[in-house]
């Protein structure tokens, strides 16, 4: 039979300090008021102290816990099923790849080993000077863009190895690489509060937002019956109501 140790239960979690618990509440009241019932400012709540830390950390989900009424359990069950509640400390730049199936053929495995050793760092690790953390994602919903890389959730389509190599040294470097589609860099920790449910006071941010692209359309496109690209009147799909007329 293997050893058992059996360590000394946790403490609890040591509460924020005054200056910052006060300036959380007055934000988790605003969030709370947006709902019906309190306890659905959960998710909103995790990301602001995810905004406040680069984490959720013991201490933030103690404070949802007081803040909702709900057990540090209940709340540890939520932050640790959704990926976008970090564990760690992300960098200021939080860089994600994704391995998923089609970007993985298109060269996303490769791009992710090939950061990690360009960063020395592994999966869910930020560089010693706090700039970068990288993770494998599961999926970043833009297929069409394959492979992608995103940072701080905002798109770099289309990526390679290289062109991956040189958006972290640019970040590290203090540039300012314009993702491909969306609102200009911002940390991560100013992400997670916009993600809260606060609006990004930057000029021009809101405008700048992501839209679907030309790949992302050509299959709606398509379905509605338009020609393919220098094929005049060649039609993949005809549209829905050809032919269904009596």
């Amino acid at each position: 039979m293997s050893d058992v140790q059996l360590g000394m239960p946790a403490l609890p979690a040591k509460p924020y300090p005054a200056e910052v618990h006060a300036r959380l509440v007055a934000d988790a009241k605003e969030l709370i008021g947006r709902y019906p019932v309190a306890r659905s400012a959960l998710l909103p709540l995790l990301h602001l102290v995810q905004a406040e830390e680069g984490c959720v950390t013991p201490t933030g989900i103690r404070f949802c816990a007081e803040q909702l009424e709900l057990t540090t359990a209940e709340v540890t069950a939520v932050a640790t099923f959704y990926t976008m509640y970090r564990r760690r400390p992300a960098g200021k730049y939080h860089v994600g790849v994704c391995t998923n199936t089609l970007c993985a053929v298109l060269g996303g495995d490769q791009i992710f080993d090939e950061l990690k050793q360009h960063l020395g760092v592994e999966n869910n690790e930020t560089t010693a000077d706090g700039e970068i953390s990288i993770e494998h994602i599961e999926c970043n919903a833009a297929c069409d863009y394959a492979p992608v890389v995103m940072v701080n959730w905002e798109f770099f389509d289309n990526q390679t190895p290289d062109s991956a190599r040189q958006l972290v040294d640019d970040l590290r470097a203090g540039h300012d690489p314009r993702p491909t589609r969306g609102a200009r860099l911002c940390s991560f920790k100013e992400t997670s509060r916009i993600l809260a449910g606060f609006p990004d006071e930057r000029p021009g941010a809101v405008d700048a937002s992501g839209a679907g692209g030309a790949p992302s359309l050509a299959g709606l496109r398509l379905a509605k019956g338009e020609a393919l690209p220098g094929t005049p009147g060649a039609k993949v799909v005809a549209p829905r109501h050809e032919g269904t007329e009596a």
